[in-house]
């Protein structure tokens, strides 16, 4: 036979399909590419172009809570910098003037300590070292960390006035603090007070709650006798009042012992004590103790008493009648020992009695002054370096921490001494151990003390000429204020509420002075305008450095001697300065408006910066000086325990932009909670660039999609498809929550939703619908046409929506598609989506059609994995839907195209048995078939109309079409 003629070759259609073109590359490359857009943005003058864009519009003001100038920025800095950037810049986009300004927060403990460290390591102490000199030097430190950290934070793609940012150390801001210190000596809540503070013997200063940490602490523990010497009665005369203590370096410091004056107590003698001991105990059979009687055990437990007889009741007016002596009554503290009622006693733990030591403790303070007794007779036991003064007879010198050394904040012989003279005394009932929750200094990390001390502070429940204190201001503000979380507004209230006066003063060198002159024989204050005049303009002249270096004389002038008039030389506490900074930028900038929109800081600022702004403010002004306070919780390990190097669990922004880039940071702030702890570990950076990568395709694939896209070829809704009309619908659905999301600062949920958007309405569904009709219709079709009008308004609204986020990418995607030497993603706006796109009609329909999708496209799946088919174009499903509604909408579109199968048919009646059911779809059975025909060269549908080897009837019109042209 002769051999069969050669099947003619096939066509190659590549050259007639429209394939999507872009240089939008598929890898970002962010690590390496990310500076130079920072380069072309500072170029550009990108900052000060968004500011001539935005004139006019309502202005937006987030205040930058500073942070401290001492370091490289960590996770917790970068992950509160961008959420500012992620807020300022949508606020920009929504049509709001938002100018952004940095700010440093330059004085204080924190930068002292570390330059201390530097001449220490020169071999030159604190006090070798010129005030001056020191005072410089910490300038220049802080100045050197400003610009370090300036440079990571813009890394991160925050964009601001990075230029002439804000410093608590400028001349002019460092004599607004000391200004506004004085309008609290006016309005009269600036006062000198002597009572016991937290204070670091390693720092030599006060500290304020926000700057204590607090860890466990081993302690000694000791039950102490106090002998009656007046007013008990005569079984109890020889009975000894116990208390019970985990501070024995306070005993000098006692001067009463408070009860509870609705405890029961009891008088105890001692029967018998615990047999086979290593050790004589310093109880003995015969002892009368009185103990609160439901601690009475415990006491025994401690003092190794085995047994004990309860002999009577005593009362509190008993207890209250007695005076006892001092444990060291014999050797220096000759004073009687007074028995006082108090409300803070307990018998939770203890003895039921409290040794009352007024020097050392705010309760003890207090329950001293509430029984009328002196200030003057409060003893000063404790010197500044925490060592023993001539108020503690026996133990001068003594240290109570070591200040010094590699034991730094470790016990010194203050506790040993003391134990050993109650032995000594014969005072001493138990002693034991413990370890608990103890301050510590979160500079020094040792531990502190209670002292009392002078020192000046502002006064919270003092009642203003309006009749308000500044406490029932400040809680007041809080209730007009905004919360997110709304857990944060209960957090501020419970602490405003139970704080005490706010201790100001510091015995540092490096910050703002008090600047305020006192009368040496009467106290009080100078109040002179003259006088504050002078002093505020040396200070902006010279900063602080003024208030030190210029003789009194010439501040206070002819009218005032020196000799009648002393200057503090206390600097003021750094929460001050910081809660201060909304006078001198937020008040003082011509380019912000008072009062701040939003405050957004970690929730440690509750605290802090969040407090001292709101007490500073709120008795300056009346109010607080933001409207709405943003909290982010702690940055965390993989594992969720806080990042300590210690446990090598730190993870450094700067490590992770070196291997993912900023943008990945910015999505992992962007896709978790922020409210909660974030952790940060391999695990959530990957997952943030997988994430990446999904939209990045997804931009990727419009940009390809809209090569050569004009206007010529623009469609109005009204004239396209249902398809794209549903598109429409929901672009404009997602427009809607994005806004209200970014309007919420729920950066989680704008970045769900335009995820979920962008995955799986388009790259899931529409796009890859539509790549049909992109690839192989003619240039003139509508539905094409009408696609790519969707595109271009899906980029242009996409680029805007992400470029709070992504900032770097927005950028990358945005340029792609616009080339421009001055343009940018950033100078754009939000764009509201017209009224007439939502269709909550036709929405309702295609959620019909898109159950009955699910359900074909998980039918076909099964089918492909069991290779009965390979793409869904080799299938021809039948239909079958329960709901007459369902048939009705999915009989009403080319559902075969919906799907991207060659064919599709709607089946009458039931299902068949033998039908395929999906969960995710119920009421909608599929019947999988092969389709019937030949496999068009060009689109590759499998249809009867197509010649063996050739193409569609759609196909070769489209190839005519382009060919001819």
């Amino acid at each position: 036979m002769p051999d069969a003629p050669a099947a003619p070759a096939a066509r190659d259609y590549k050259s007639t399909l429209f394939l999507p073109q872009t240089d939008f590359p598929m890898r970002a490359g962010l690590p390496k590419a990310e500076p130079k857009w920072l380069e072309r943005w500072e170029r550009l003058g990108l900052y000060e172009r968004l500011r001539e864009h935005a004139k006019g519009r309502p202005p937006f003001v987030l205040h930058d809570g500073p942070p401290y100038a001492n370091g490289h920025i960590h996770m917790g800095t970068a992950l509160t910098k961008v959420l500012k950037d992620m807020i300022v810049r949508s606020r920009q986009m929504a049509g709001f003037d938002a100018n952004y300004v940095p700010g440093w927060d330059c004085h204080g403990l924190p930068i002292e300590w570390k330059v201390e460290e530097e001449f220490r390591g020169k071999g030159r102490s604190k006090r070798d070292v010129p005030s001056s000199e020191f005072r410089a030097r910490c300038r220049e430190y802080a100045a050197h960390w400003i610009d370090v950290q300036s440079e990571e934070f813009q890394r991160l793609g925050g964009a601001g006035d990075w230029e002439t940012p804000y410093t608590t150390m400028a001349y002019e801001a460092e004599a607004i603090i000391a200004a506004e210190l004085w309008k609290f000596r006016d309005n009269g809540l600036l006062y000198r007070g002597s009572k016991p503070v937290m204070w670091s013997p390693v720092e030599q200063t006060a500290l304020a709650e926000a700057e204590i940490e607090y860890h466990d602490k081993q302690s000694p523990t000791i039950w102490v006798r106090f002998k009656p010497v007046a007013g008990a009665a005569d079984d109890v005369k020889d009975a000894s009042v116990v208390i019970w203590t985990t501070t024995p370096w306070t005993i000098p410091g006692n001067r009463a012992v408070c009860y509870g004056p609705r405890l029961s107590y009891g008088l105890y003698e001692v029967a018998a004590l615990e047999e086979g001991l290593e050790f004589d105990p310093w109880a003995a059979p015969g002892d009368r103790l009185l103990l609160a009687d439901n601690l009475a055990q415990s006491v025994f437990s401690a003092a190794k008493i085995a047994d004990a007889k309860r002999l009577r009741d005593v009362s509190a007016e008993e207890l209250g009648a007695m005076t006892l002596a001092h444990p060291f009554r014999g050797a220096g503290y000759a004073f009687d020992v007074p028995m006082l009622a108090g409300d803070h006693v307990t018998d939770d733990a203890g003895t039921g009695f409290v040794h009352t030591a007024p020097s050392h403790g705010q309760d003890d303070f207090e329950a001293w002054i509430a029984h009328g007794r002196s200030y003057a007779d409060i003893p000063h036991p404790v010197g500044p370096d925490g060592a023993y003064t001539k108020d503690a007879p026996g133990f001068e010198g003594l240290k109570i921490l070591r200040t010094e050394g590699k034991k730094q904040g470790e016990d010194a012989d203050a506790n040993k001494a003391v134990v050993a003279k109650l032995i000594e005394e014969g005072a001493l009932l138990a002693r034991g151990r413990l370890k608990h929750s103890y301050p510590h200094s979160w500079r020094s990390k040792a531990p502190i003390i209670f002292r009392n001390t002078p020192q000046w502070f502002i006064a919270l429940d003092k009642p203003l000429e309006d009749g308000e204190t500044l406490r029932d201001k400040a809680l007041r503000s809080i209730d007009e204020t905004q919360f997110t979380p709304a857990s944060g507004k209960n957090r501020l209230r419970s602490m405003v509420e139970g704080r005490p006066d706010w201790l100001i003063s510091r015995q540092r060198a490096w910050g703002v002075p008090l600047a305020i002159f006192v009368h040496r024989e009467t106290g009080d204050i100078l109040k002179d305008a003259a006088v504050d005049a002078r002093i505020a303009e040396a200070m902006r002249a010279r900063g602080a450095d003024a208030w030190f270096d210029t003789p009194t004389s010439e501040f206070l002038g002819a009218d005032y001697s020196e000799n009648d008039w002393e200057k503090v030389e206390d600097i003021l506490d750094v929460w001050f300065d910081s809660g201060t900074t909304h006078a001198f930028v937020v008040e003082a900038r011509s380019d912000l408006t008072w009062p701040a929109d939003v405050y957004c800081e970690g929730s440690d600022q509750h605290r802090g910066w969040f407090q001292s702004s709101l007490l500073q403010s709120s008795g300056t002004r009346g109010r607080a000086p933001y409207g709405h306070v943003v909290t982010n919780g702690f940055v965390v390990d993989a594992e969720g325990r806080k990042m300590s190097k210690s446990l090598g669990n730190v993870v450094s922004p700067q490590d992770v932009i070196k291997q993912y880039g900023a943008d990945i940071v910015r999505i992992w702030v962007a896709q978790a909670d922020y409210t909660e702890d974030m952790r940060a570990g391999d695990e959530s950076f990957k997952s943030a660039a997988d994430a990446y990568r999904k939209i990045r395709n997804t931009l990727r694939y419009l940009l390809g999609a809209l090569n050569g896209f004009s206007d010529s070829e623009r469609i109005d809704p009204r004239d396209m498809p249902e398809l794209e009309r549903y598109a429409l619908h929901l672009l404009e659905k997602t427009g809607r929550e994005v806004r209200a999301a970014y309007e919420a600062y729920d950066f989680k949920q704008v970045w769900r939703r335009l995820f979920d958007f962008m995955t799986l309405d388009l790259s899931a569904f529409y796009l890859d619908v539509r790549k049909d009709v992109l690839y192989c219709d003619a240039p003139s079709s509508l539905r094409r046409r009408a696609a790519r009008t969707v595109m271009e308004t899906l980029f242009d609204r996409l680029t805007s929506w992400l470029a709070p986020i992504c900032v770097f990418t927005a950028e990358e995607a945005w340029l792609t598609r616009f080339p421009s030497e001055d343009g940018s993603v950033h100078l754009r706006q939000f764009a509201d989506a017209p009224a007439a796109w939502r269709d909550d009609a036709l929405a309702a329909k295609w959620a019909k059609i898109m159950q009955a999708r699910r359900a074909i496209t998980g039918a076909l799946e099964i089918e492909r994995r069991e290779e009965r088919i390979g793409a869904s174009l080799e299938a021809a499903p039948t239909v079958y839907a329960d709901d007459p509604d369902v048939a009705a909408a999915i009989g009403s579109v080319d559902m075969a195209e919906i799907a991207i199968t060659s064919g599709l048919t709607i089946g009458e009646g039931a299902a068949p048995e033998a039908a395929r059911r999906i969960e995710d779809a119920p009421g909608v059975a599929i019947v999988p078939a092969r389709a019937a025909g030949e496999k068009c060269q060009r689109c590759w549908r499998v249809l009867d109309e197509v010649p063996r080897g050739g193409v569609c009837k759609r196909c070769a019109a489209a190839v005519q079409e382009i060919e001819g042209r």
